[in-house]
C-alpha cells in the first residue's frame, strides 16, 4: 500500500503560509514568521504552499529534512533555477531579461560536477588553516571598528555605524577591493538583498509590480562593470588576494569565463559581508537584553565562539534556499515531481524543537549547537570560518571595553525574504 498523502490534503493554509513567503513579514520575524514555522513544524512540516502571486513552493521546515535534500543534491538541484524564491512577476522578468538562463553563475546556482570544479578554484583559500594567517590583519580592523563605536558619545546605532562597515571592511580587504569603493559595494548590495524594502528601493527604478526584480538585475549589471575591470587589473598585475586568485584561475586548462568570474566576485562582494553584519547586530540586540551573559562572555572570552554560533542560530541571516526536484520522487509521504520547487526555511531548523534544548532561549553556553546557519551538505557556505573568525575577533576586542550596554529605542528589520536582519539597532553604553 502507498504511504504518499493526496495532494490536496498537504496544501498550507494561506495565512500561514504568507506569513513565511512573503518579504513583508520579515520586518517582524518574532511576531510572524517564527510563530508561522512553529506552527509548520508541529502541523505540517513538509507541505505545499500556495500563496497568490508566486509558484506553488514545497516548505521544508525541519532540521532533518533540510539536512536530507541538502545532503541530496542529485534530486533537490540547484542548478535548475535560482536560489532564491521571487514573485511570479518578478520571475518572469528575469528569465526574459536573462534569456532564459540563470541570472548569475555562483557556486549557490550550481550542481556538481560544475559546482565542484569551480568551488575547489576557492576552496583551498578558505580552509580554516589558510583564514587564521590573516588573524592579525583582521584584527585591526576590529579595533579600528571598536574605537569608532567608541568615539560616540555613549549611544548609537549599531547597525549603521558599526555592523554594516566592520564585515565589509574585513572582506573586502581579502578580497582586493579598495576602500574607497567600499560605499560602492554596500550600496548595491543592498541594492540586491533589500530590493523588496521601500527604504532600500533604488530611485532610478520605476514603480511596477517587478520593481525589486529591475533593482536585481541594476545592481547586477553596475556589479559587472566594476568587477570586469577589476579582473583584467588582476590578471595584468596579480596582488596577495582573493580577486588575483579567481581572475588568475584556470578550470580545464581555461581562464573562468567572465560571467563565472564575476558571479564569484558578486557572491564575495555581497553575502560574503551582509550575513556577518546581521549576526554580529543580533549578537548585540540579544546581549542587550541578557546581561549575565553579556558578563559571563567579557569574563570568560572562552564564551565567545559559543556567543558566534547561538547567534549564527538565532538570526539565521540566509532565511531560505531554493531547490527544484530534478526527478519525480517520494520525500517524507509526499510524491513530488520533476520540476517542482522547494524552499528551504533555515530559520525553522535552527529552532527545532526536536533538535535544540529550549530552541526560544538565546544561550551562548548552548552545547552541542547544531545549527545550520551556513547550511549543509555541498552547498554548505565556503566562507563561514572567515565569518567565524571575524566575529570572534570582533567581541574579543569589543566586550573588554564595555561596561554596560542596553537597547536605547526601537529596532528594525530588512524587508526581505532571502538575506535579511536588524536594520536599525539603537543602543545606549557605557565605556570600562
Amino acid at each position: 500500500m502507498s504511504t504518499v498523502i493526496d495532494q490536496e490534503q498537504v496544501v498550507i493554509p494561506d495565512d500561514v503560509a504568507r506569513s513565511v513567503i512573503l518579504p513583508s513579514s520579515y520586518r517582524d520575524e518574532a511576531g510572524i514568521v517564527h510563530p508561522a514555522l512553529a506552527w509548520l513544524r508541529a502541523n505540517m512540516p513538509f507541505a505545499r504552499a500556495e500563496v497568490d502571486g508566486y509558484a506553488p513552493i514545497w516548505l521544508a521546515t525541519k532540521h532533518a529534512d533540510i539536512m536530507e535534500i541538502e545532503k541530496t543534491p542529485k534530486i533537490f538541484r540547484s542548478g535548475l533555477g535560482e536560489p532564491y524564491i521571487n514573485s511570479s512577476v518578478d520571475t518572469e522578468f528575469l528569465k526574459e531579461m536573462n534569456e532564459g538562463r540563470r541570472g548569475l553563475d555562483t557556486l549557490a546556482n550550481m550542481d556538481a560536477p560544475e559546482h565542484t570544479k569551480i568551488k575547489n578554484v576557492t576552496s583551498a583559500w578558505f580552509m580554516p588553516a589558510n583564514v587564521r594567517t590573516r588573524e592579525e590583519s583582521i584584527r585591526r580592523i576590529a579595533r579600528a571598528s571598536v574605537e569608532k563605536l567608541l568615539s560616540f558619545d555613549g549611544e548609537c546605532d549599531f547597525v549603521k555605524d558599526v555592523a554594516l562597515y566592520y564585515p565589509l571592511h574585513v572582506v573586502m580587504s581579502l578580497f582586493g577591493v579598495p576602500e574607497q569603493d567600499e560605499p560602492t559595494m554596500l550600496k548595491l548590495t543592498q541594492d540586491m538583498f533589500g530590493n523588496s524594502d521601500p527604504e532600500h528601493q533604488r530611485k532610478d527604478v520605476p514603480a511596477t509590480p517587478e520593481a525589486a526584480a529591475r533593482a536585481w538585475r541594476a545592481a547586477i549589471l553596475e556589479f559587472h562593470a566594476y568587477f570586469n575591470e577589476l579582473a583584467a587589473a588582476r590578471r595584468a598585475e596579480p596582488t596577495d588576494d582573493l580577486a588575483s586568485i579567481i581572475a588568475n584561475a584556470k578550470v580545464d586548462g581555461e581562464y573562468l569565463p567572465d560571467s563565472f568570474v564575476n558571479g564569484y566576485y558578486i557572491a564575495i562582494a555581497t553575502a560574503g559581508h551582509d550575513t556577518t553584519s546581521a549576526t554580529t547586530a543580533t549578537a548585540i540586540q540579544q546581549l542587550a537584553s541578557r546581561q549575565e551573559q553579556f558578563q559571563a562572555a567579557q569574563a570568560d572570552p572562552s564564551l565567545i565562539p559559543g556567543l558566534v554560533d547561538e547567534a549564527l542560530r538565532w538570526a539565521s541571516p540566509v532565511k531560505h534556499f531554493h531547490r527544484i526536484v530534478g526527478e519525480d520522487t517520494d520525500f517524507r509521504g509526499r510524491r513530488l515531481e520533476a520540476g517542482q520547487s522547494v524552499m528551504l526555511m533555515y530559520p525553522s531548523a535552527n529552532r527545532d524543537e526536536d533538535v535544540f534544548d529550549n530552541p526560544w532561549e538565546f544561550d551562548i553556553t548552548r552545547r552541542p549547537n547544531k545549527h545550520i546557519a551556513f547550511g549543509y551538505g555541498p552547498h554548505q557556505c565556503i566562507g563561514q570560518h572567515v565569518a567565524k573568525l571575524e566575529m570572534r575577533i570582533f567581541f574579543e576586542e569589543l566586550l573588554p571595553r564595555l561596561k554596560s550596554f542596553e537597547l536605547a529605542g526601537p529596532v528594525n528589520y530588512v524587508e526581505a525574504n532571502y538575506l535579511s536582519g536588524l536594520k536599525t539597532l539603537p543602543i545606549r553604553f557605557r565605556k570600562a
